[in-house]
């Protein structure tokens, strides 16, 4: 099963609002979806994006393919270096409690 993370389309005529959602290639744009990580509304001065960094990374490192436009916006709001800082922060608290 090819796994993809997508946005969803929600909102009104002329007023859209999309959440980012992992889903199966091969459901339709707005149809069913394995998990919703975040949302995004491209209205808001500046654009709101929030997501899950842990979950998307998670569903990366299992193979899932961001779509174009959800790479883009997860590099402007650094989703793929969060994993990295929190593995940091693990790996440093795991070094003081053994100095302790």
């Amino acid at each position: 099963m090819a796994v993809k993370i997508r946005l969803r389309r929600m909102g009104a005529k002329k007023k859209p609002f999309y959440r980012i959602v992992v889903a199966d290639s091969r459901s339709p744009r707005n149809g069913r979806f394995i998990e919703e990580i975040g949302h995004y509304n491209p209205l808001t001065e500046p654009k709101e994006v929030v997501v899950d960094a842990e979950k998307a990374n998670q569903w990366i490192a299992n193979g899932a393919k961001p779509t174009d436009t959800v790479d883009r916006l997860f590099r402007e709001n650094s989703v793929y270096g969060a994993k990295a800082e929190v593995s940091e922060n693990l790996a440093e608290n795991k070094e003081s409690e053994a100095t302790e």
